[in-house]
């Protein structure tokens, strides 16, 4: 099958890229329309849902909002808010909206719409079954001061609550959207921003049409562009095979991808296109363990688990200078990153004897036992993470010369999602989050959260005993302390402690790794790597 036909839909778009000699480099050239290939279709786009990279890179078009995080200081700066004040205890947050600014319908994006929008992604809406977003803590009200002033409390300090009016979970939609079931909202048509683009229309799990909304004038307010976007517009088009993204990258049927699998990075940089490896500032590549599960439940174990993981050779094998080695449960470039190395030695020695401790012995097929039971775990392949099953596989390796056996699962999307909520099923799973804030590490870890150590048993009614007190209040701390410096005390106590109790095995560093054609310019992202749309542009299209 030919390469344009297994895209299936691109070739409605090959004028863009064919047609006139390019221009030279000089001036932004508007108009045309961006060929941009994604791994995976689009889930549920009610924003706080916007954490899974594919929502994120729809929503970051279409949505603006509250506060702008610069990418390269990670300082906040003003975009639909014009100023803020915060109380000392960070309890009472106060924003002067920006006048005249207004949704894709045409209604006024004002302080009664913020009000509506954080009213709903703080305290979620149970008849229509919105979740709370996991960036808002301790949420009480908010309050209409006038047309265009809104004022936020809350029930305890919520320090990360500025930083979390920055995030793609808190995207801006109009009264409309939010007053549509959760279950709707995975059609983008139904999402209505007030963002640079505009949905115009959708084949469902295969082509995502945005158009650029000719009226918009009111981007970040330091962002070195203004107005309307550049491009008329952004064709979205589903393409799983990484071979086919690649191909089509290189063939000039594309101009930009996500999701380059390190091992293509050499043959993009060899025909002189573009690499892009934004971090995500955030939870590590990691697996975590559920020591719900009594084969994990003893320390020691997980311990030896964790010695017994040579990340160098992962990195070394499977990735590139792009995905650095992990040395603590949160990236190098992260906000109160503690370099935790000691802890994450490599020591195949310590780590049997730590086994033999825990009364794991080598059996006679090579696979350690304990009364009676082999130590054989269970992990299913994470599909957004790169190369998460060569990366899994790659872990048993190196567990199995110590006599741990270790399945790695593809399974269909049904039992991967609920047997990865159960304990008794799924021992260990893998796990990463992006967010340039301490905020992330309790929006990991915490139960009410993703709770990705499965306290009180996930989804199992037979195993409820694993509860972590310290780490929940830890947690909660570095939620709730106003004094920054505290906080970030707080998060390299937390680092130390995940590791002490070997919940967590940090491997790589995640980026979002994108290829683009040279003449795709002005290319953005966010402070953790969702890729922005609105000042890019395409040379000699």
């Amino acid at each position: 099958m030919s390469l344009t036909r297994r895209l299936g839909l691109i070739t409605g778009a090959m004028f863009l890229l064919t047609g006139p000699a390019f221009a030279q480099a000089g001036a932004p050239t508007k108009g045309g329309t961006l060929i941009y290939l994604e791994q995976q279709s689009h889930t549920n786009l009610y924003p706080p849902s916007g954490g899974f990279y594919p929502n994120g890179g729809v929503l970051n078009q279409i949505t603006d909002k509250l506060t702008y995080q610069n990418p390269q200081t990670l300082a906040i700066e003003p975009w639909i808010a014009e100023s803020w004040t915060v109380n000392a205890d960070a309890t009472e947050y106060a924003f002067k909206i920006r006048p005249g600014v207004t949704f894709s319908d045409g209604t006024p994006l004002d302080a009664a719409a913020v009000a509506k929008n954080y009213d709903t992604y703080g305290l979620g809406n149970r008849e229509l079954k919105h979740p709370v977003s996991e960036v808002i803590t301790n949420y009480a009200r908010s309050e209409v001061v006038d047309a265009l002033t809104v004022r936020f409390f809350f029930h305890r300090p919520s320090p990360g609550f500025l930083q979390g009016t920055s995030v793609i979970g808190s995207g801006l939609v109009s009264l409309k959207t939010l007053a549509l079931p959760y279950d709707q909202l995975g059609d983008a048509t139904k999402i209505i921003g007030s963002g640079p683009f505009v949905v115009a229309s959708e084949v469902l799990d295969r082509e995502l049409v945005l158009v650029a909304r000719k009226d918009y004038a009111w981007g970040p307010a330091r962002h070195p562009h203004q107005g309307r976007p550049l491009l008329d517009g952004i064709k979205i088009i589903v393409t799983s095979e990484d071979s086919v993204r690649i191909g089509a990258l290189l063939a000039g049927q594309a101009h930009v991808i996500r999701q380059v699998q390190a091992y293509d990075e050499k043959q993009v940089l060899a025909k002189n296109f573009l690499i892009y490896a934004p971090s995500t500032r955030g939870i590590n590549n990691s697996v975590v363990f559920r020591p719900d599960n009594p084969l994990v439940a003893d320390l020691r174990v997980r311990k030896a688990l964790l010695h017994a993981t040579n990340t160098q050779e992962i990195v070394t094998t499977l990735f590139s200078a792009n995905y650095p080695r992990a040395t603590s449960i949160i990236a190098a470039t992260a906000q109160g990153y503690v370099d935790q190395s000691a802890k994450l030695a490599h020591d195949p020695a310590l780590a049997a004897r730590l086994l033999d401790e825990a009364g794991w012995k080598l059996g006679p097929r090579g696979v350690r036992q304990k009364d009676g039971r082999d130590l054989v775990l269970t992990a299913y392949e994470s599909l957004p993470q790169p190369q998460n099953k060569e990366t899994l596989q790659l872990i048993a390796q190196q567990w199995a010369r110590l006599g741990v056996k270790l399945n790695v699962l593809a399974g269909d999307a049904g039992s991967r999602i609920v047997d990865n909520l159960d304990p008794r099923k799924t021992p260990i799973s893998p796990a990463m989050v992006g967010r340039a804030d301490p905020d992330v590490i309790r929006s990991q870890y915490y139960p009410t959260t993703r709770n990705v150590l499965l306290q009180k048993g996930g989804v199992s009614t037979k195993v409820e005993t694993f509860v972590d007190d310290k780490l929940n209040a830890l947690l909660e701390a570095i939620a709730s302390e106003p004094d920054p410096e505290k906080r970030l005390v707080l998060v390299g106590d937390v680092q130390a402690y995940v590791l002490d109790q070997a919940y967590a095995i940090p491997i790589f560093e995640e980026p979002q790794a994108f290829a683009a054609s040279p003449r795709v310019k002005g290319v953005g992202f966010e402070a953790v790597g969702r890729p922005s749309f609105y000042a890019t542009w395409i040379e000699g299209r």
